[in-house]
């Protein structure tokens, strides 16, 4: 559950990449226009966490690349139908300004005018997927409005990034996550759409036991580890990825929306007793096939 009482970290800042970890793509990375950052932190001072780093887009892609990250891929969503062809547009001169660093992705309110024309318009601008997240646009995910979504997407062989797992659950929220997120509403859209490649971020937090086994049955779900592995969240966190199938995990950090270090995790993972490939994998290599992107 947020809360404006979560705690705020003043973990001193690494320079660069942590101790044996030589290459990372962070996969968890949100980008909006100045105007929608500015909405987006107050609504976490007011009802989450203090946010750390307080950036505009192209900074804080430049602050990662400086401090050794090899690409991002970057995030955003409409908040609101009508957003989206402005958002596509933006992320497409994002990516424009860093050739080959950042991979974006589009995003689409569901139910709303036009899907398929805006999503085809962002992914020949360039655009890698699409993220959406259930708790900010309220929609749910077995919904037929989604269906012109994920057949696209299937068609186009563009994956996507879907913010359903339940938590973190705000009363804040115009919609109750608990009600719309559900690893059973996952689990439908993964038989239904074979051929989508799906990543649920946050290890699926708080179902992270029932993702665990779900990855496992199906090969085209993915999972990213943004905020589960930093000792942040009271719920407690899953620590050990021996029974984890990495080739489907990636690394992301959610950042600049963190109340710690940016590379907090990064140095958990150096840390995690995992082998140089693994590490590689994890950090680097599954994000080039899931996003399709050439080492």
């Amino acid at each position: 559950m947020l809360t404006p009482e979560l705690p705020y970290y003043d973990d001193p800042d690494g320079d660069t990449l942590p101790h044996r970890i030589p290459r990372v793509i962070d996969t968890h990375v949100h980008v909006f226009p100045e105007k929608i950052f500015s909405a987006v932190q107050g609504w976490f001072d007011a009802y989450a966490w203090q946010i750390r780093y307080r950036m505009k887009s192209r900074e804080l892609i430049s602050f990662l690349l400086d401090h050794g990250v090899s690409r991002v891929v970057a995030l955003q969503y409409a908040h609101k139908p009508g957003m989206a062809g402005f958002l596509n547009s933006y992320m497409a001169e994002l990516c424009r300004d860093f050739p080959d660093r950042v991979i974006g992705l589009a995003t689409i309110f569901p139910g709303e005018e036009g899907i398929r024309d805006l999503l085809n318009q962002a992914f020949d601008d360039g655009l890698a997927g699409v993220k959406l997240h259930a708790h900010v646009q309220c929609f749910d995910m077995n919904h037929p409005d989604m269906d012109e979504i994920y057949r696209l997407c299937q068609e186009r062989n563009k994956p996507m990034v879907m913010h359903v797992g339940r938590e973190p659950k705000s009363e804040h929220y115009l919609c109750d996550p608990y009600e719309l997120c559900g690893i059973h509403k996952v689990e439908k859209v993964l038989r239904a759409y074979p051929g989508l490649n799906l990543c649920v971020p946050h290890l699926g937090f708080d179902e992270t036991d029932a993702y665990l086994d779900l990855v496992k049955a199906y090969d085209n779900l993915w999972l990213d580890t943004a905020m589960v592995l930093a000792d942040y969240f009271p719920q407690g966190s899953p620590k050990d990825f021996s029974a984890y199938p990495l080739n489907r995990i990636m690394y992301g950090s959610d950042f600049p929306n963190i109340p710690y270090a940016w590379d907090r995790e990064l140095i958990w993972l150096s840390k995690a007793g995992l082998t140089e490939a693994d590490l590689d994998m994890l950090l680097y290599k599954n994000a080039c096939g899931f996003y399709r992107i050439s080492e």
